[in-house]
């Protein structure tokens, strides 16, 4: 069923459009209210599908109540309903967010025409959203611990600003994962999240990579070629082991951050980029500082929100959770049921020291998964999960 709100004063108007949309189609199931202010306090309180508005109405009107709804409930379609002589606010109602505007009188086909129109949009944002969240769960954080609610909570109030973030932890405890809370998160969830991996780019190559080359640039550089900064404009991109960037790299990163602007390796033109940067690394940078392989002013421009995420052996309470959620996630790639582990398996993969942190325990995880039995038992756990 599609539900519709069917705003407008003018009682006879109001019964014909109702009568028009209910006889269109079974599943429209319309609700109407006579002015905005009645209008308003259905929005509020129902979830509609299509809201269908005069613009001229008493108490509030059509405008008023469009900036209203789409401070609330921005995902409903507004079709808006303009008189002769309306057609200026009718534009203005468009500019606003209003999905469409109809002349009265309306014509039937065109209203029928909007109105399908308008339900399909409002569809494709629902199933974007449950995809959006499909994905997301991709890069959920796992845990209960206070180390890890306590990353959540930062998550929570940094992602919404345009704050630089410096993520630290050793390897495998799933820094990336913080970078994507933090795009899904945020405003420019909508655009790219661009990852590097500065680690796995030969020095000589990284700044072509970051930042694109023209033509001639270098003996290998045939065409002219984008980077990943203007791959990530109105994104983010995360730079993933920036402590091993070279440190002419590094300047060319920190003129990006301080000017907004990039200059492809060749070119003497400038781009103007718009790019919040993510940063992680295993590396203490204070001390890469003071042997003068990182830029001081560059960590300070990055480090402007510090997340550290701790190693397993530091959240030993969280295993249970993430042996679960393993276990779940390898059935599922391998269309398999899902193999439980008993208390004292678990017991003793809390006992075990993880060095390669979760990346580790998802490997033994789908290890005892693959070898083991329907169970995986205790004795599983000691005859391979030895390292």
């Amino acid at each position: 069923m599609s539900k519709i709100l069917l705003i407008e004063d003018e009682a006879a108007i109001r019964r014909v459009l109702s009568k028009i949309l209910s006889e269109e189609n079974d599943s429209y199931q319309v609700e109407e209210a006579e002015d905005g202010v009645s209008g308003l306090e259905k929005i509020k309180n129902n979830d509609y599908d299509l809201v269908i508005c005069d613009i001229k109405m008493p108490k509030m009107d059509g405008v008023e109540l469009l900036e209203e709804v789409k401070k609330i409930k921005p995902e409903i379609p507004m079709v808006m309903i303009s008189g002769h002589g309306d057609m200026e606010t009718a534009i203005q109602a468009m500019r606003l967010g209003a999905f469409d505007y109809i002349s009265k009188p309306p014509d039937l086909n065109r209203l029928l025409n909007t109105v399908r129109n308008a339900l399909d949009r409002k569809q494709l944002v629902v199933e974007n959203k449950i995809l959006k969240k499909k994905v997301s769960k991709n890069y959920e954080m796992i845990g209960e611990s206070e180390a890890i609610n306590h990353i959540k909570v930062m998550i929570d109030k940094v992602a919404q600003t345009e704050a630089r973030v410096l993520v630290t932890g050793p390897n495998g405890t799933g820094k990336e994962l913080v970078a994507h809370q933090l795009h899904e998160k945020s405003e420019r969830a909508a655009f790219p999240l661009i990852e590097v991996n500065c680690a796995a780019i030969p020095s000589e190559l990284i700044e072509s990579e970051l930042f694109g080359h023209v033509k001639g640039a270098f003996t290998s550089a045939v065409k002219d070629r984008a980077g990943k900064f203007e791959a990530a404009d109105k994104g983010t991109i995360f730079l993933d082991e920036i402590g091993d960037m070279s440190l002419s790299a590094q300047a060319k990163v920190l003129r990006a951050l301080q000017e907004n602007i990039i200059t492809r390796v060749g070119a003497d033109k400038d781009i103007k980029v718009d790019v919040r940067v993510v940063a992680a690394t295993n590396k203490d940078l204070k001390k890469e500082i003071e042997e003068g392989r990182f830029r001081e002013d560059l960590y300070h421009r990055l480090a402007v929100i510090l997340i550290k995420v701790p190693p397993l052996n530091d959240r030993r309470e969280d295993i249970p959770l993430l042996v679960s959620h393993f276990a779940e996630k390898i059935a599922s790639e391998q269309g398999t049921a899902v193999k439980k582990f008993t208390d004292d398996a678990i017991k003793l993969l809390q006992e075990y020291d993880w060095t390669g942190n979760i990346r580790e325990l998802r490997n033994v995880v789908e290890r005892l998964i693959i070898l083991g039995g329907s169970q995986i038992s205790e004795n599983d756990v000691k005859l391979f999960a030895s390292k």
